[in-house]
């Protein structure tokens, strides 16, 4: 057998040493290690931090009579959607109402409805004769302007209902036209259907006398208990005494935790410290981990995120899909001294098409030397922790900021034992047999909406782009 040896030619010899053989001797410049996970975190950098000692924080306020007002749920079923009973607690007259048979009875009575866009659902004047509650879809409440135009006053979506007078004045009229936007699903309960009901259930027909007979609480626009005050007069008419009621229970934030344990073994604590400190560098990348945990929570946590402690009043849908400034403008209207928006790039994004659309081109302010996007001068602040739906439709929110304003507040405690950094320590739980140092990394945190309009929200904001 011949084995024949390749021939070099005198082109690709190798006169000198190369690079990948020269490495294994030389000292390299490296970098830090690096993280692809930590994001601007806008909404920590701008929310005021307020000292929690004890790690409670009582939110007190005026009495409000509307406290409990919430959406209805559904189930739905191959198509086929149904209140589910006790939900119907949730409209006014039926608040308290704990019959479980006769919630459930007249869950039964409602009718699904499916309405295409453009669909009349109720036209201002005529009876009012159904109570109305919305599965799925956006509708326009349509009103009538001082010189006879069409105006447009609210909007109705998924959760909310309409036409709860039926339950208590068979002689209510429709105070504005309903319009749908979208495709519509919705639940149905007729005067007809409801009158059979009364007159079968004396539980239900108790309810609605008490709801009707109970004396209207008098409070002011934000639904606070009234301050009776005096003003324009002469000479020395009796005055009315007054007092300020406060709300009786309160809410209060337990501060929440994020906590990891970081494990580094003890050789390389020891031996591969040299030029950067592993156990920093560990402890580093765990702390940027628990901040991006943060941020996510403080937007999404059921309890206290965001998104799920605004107030349904505060809540408007957007007119047709992507946010247009029309849209921001009515979101913008609902509070005094709103700060600052929060949307996900998406919605920042779909915002900036339509503002081209129109000609519209913002002006971007000026943040700690960043040029940040803007509406009316108030920033819009970038969060990849806002959820986006599959459908591809997201939220944005807009926030008044701080205690002195009545606002939205980060709620943390500082000093306490072991802190690395404001709210967060770091403890030495010790080194196990298998010779690993563990260190216990905790950060302390919270939300606090201090009145309801220092948050609001826009919802059904579309984020995918229009097939032309």
């Amino acid at each position: 057998m011949t084995i024949e040896m390749p021939v070099q030619s005198e082109n690709n010899v190798r006169k000198s040493l190369s690079t990948g053989a020269a490495h294994q001797l030389a000292h390299t410049t490296k970098s830090e290690p690096q993280m692809q996970g930590i994001s601007s975190r806008w909404l920590t950098r701008t929310l005021p931090w307020v000292q929690v000692n004890g790690g409670i924080y009582r939110v007190n306020r005026r009495l409000t009579h509307t406290v409990g007002n919430g959406e209805v749920e559904f189930a739905v079923d191959g198509g086929q959607a149904r209140v589910i009973p006790l939900e119907l607690q949730e409209l006014p007259p039926l608040r308290g109402f704990d019959d479980e048979e006769t919630l459930a009875a007249l869950a039964q009575r409602f009718e699904q409805r499916d309405l295409e866009p453009g669909s009349v659902v109720a036209e201002f004047g005529n009876p009012m004769n159904q109570v109305i509650l919305i599965v799925h879809g956006k509708l326009a409440k349509i009103g009538t302007g001082e010189f006879g135009e069409q105006t447009k006053v609210g909007m109705l979506g998924t959760g909310d209902y309409f036409g709860v007078e039926t339950l208590l004045d068979s002689s209510a009229i429709w105070p504005v036209t309903v319009k749908t936007v979208t495709k519509t699903t919705m639940l149905v309960l007729r005067r007809q259907v409801l009158d059979e009901m009364v007159d079968t259930a004396p539980a239900l027909r108790e309810q609605l006398e008490r709801a009707a007979a109970a004396p209207a609480h008098r409070q002011n626009s934000k639904g606070e208990a009234d301050i009776e005050i005096s003003s324009g007069h002469d000479g020395e008419p009796l005055l009315e005494g007054t007092f300020v009621d406060y709300d009786a229970a309160p809410r209060e934030y337990e501060l929440s935790l994020a906590q990891s344990v970081l494990r580094v073994h003890s050789r390389v604590a020891d031996l591969f410290n040299d030029p950067m400190n592993q156990v920093e560098q560990q402890l580093r990348l765990t702390i940027e981990a628990l901040y991006e945990r943060r941020e996510h929570d403080l937007v999404n946590n059921p309890d206290f995120g965001l998104l799920h402690n605004c107030d349904l009043k505060q809540r408007i849908y957007t007119e047709s899909g992507p946010p247009s400034p029309d849209d921001m403008d009515e979101l913008l209207s609902m509070r005094r001294s709103t700060k600052m928006f929060l949307a996900h790039p998406k919605a920042i994004a779909a915002f900036g098409r339509e503002c081209t659309k129109r000609g519209i081109y913002p002006d971007p302010v000026d943040v700690d030397g960043h040029r940040v996007p803007a509406w009316r001068g108030v920033p819009i602040y970038p969060c990849g922790k806002i959820p986006v739906s599959e459908n591809g439709t997201t939220s944005i929110l807009a926030m008044r900021l701080g205690e002195k304003d009545q606002g939205v507040i980060g709620l943390h405690q500082t000093g306490i034992p072991d802190e690395f950094e404001p709210s967060l320590n770091v403890r030495f739980k010790g080194i196990d047999d298998r010779s690993i140092i563990s260190y216990l990394v905790s950060c302390y945190y919270s939300a606090a909406v201090l009145v309801p309009d220092a948050l609001g929200v826009l919802d059904n904001v579309l984020v995918a782009r229009q097939a032309d």
